[in-house]
């Protein structure tokens, strides 16, 4: 087992009033509940998340297409062979909760293998859908870029 650090780098944000939701801000999803959130109107949205990497091979389960890692840690969602993290999207008013509206999902198996040893692993992306509203859905190459992590933010 291994530790990958997933900074997800996200850009154009929406601002906080999009269509009929106000206060609005994105987080990361931890088990249930929303994390590390950010106002949408601020001008970058930087998430760090850890990630377990498990080899193909444990004996859990790999299947016919084996080869595949899995992915474990709070932060990580669906089932092996499809595991993801969550952006969500929720209203954040003053001394209010946080009421989810969306999410979008980064699947882990996007992640080219190569760059699974490198610690720490960025993933870039835009924040707004092509209607500029908070983007939602899968999220998926060439949408998202990842990249090693520059030597300047690993230390």
């Amino acid at each position: 087992m291994a530790l990958l650090t997933l900074r997800i780098l996200g850009h154009d944000l929406p601002g906080t009033d999009c269509g009929e939701f106000r206060d609005v801000h994105v987080g990361t999803r931890r088990g249930g509940e929303p994390d590390q959130l950010v106002s949408a109107d601020a001008a970058r949205a930087v998430f760090e998340i850890p990630v377990e990497t498990v080899p193909a091979g444990d004996g859990a389960g790999d299947g016919p297409g084996g080869g595949t890692p899995d992915f474990r840690g709070p932060y990580v969602q669906g089932r092996r062979g499809a595991r993801f993290v969550y952006l969500t999207w929720g209203e954040l008013p003053p001394g209010g909760g946080f009421a989810m509206f969306r999410r979008a999902k980064i699947f882990l198996a996007d992640v080219p293998g190569e760059l699974l040893g490198a610690g720490t692993v960025e993933a870039a992306l835009g924040l707004t859908d092509a209607a500029g509203m908070p983007l939602c859905a899968a999220v998926r190459p060439p949408a998202i870029t990842w990249t090693p992590a520059p030597a300047s933010r690993t230390a």
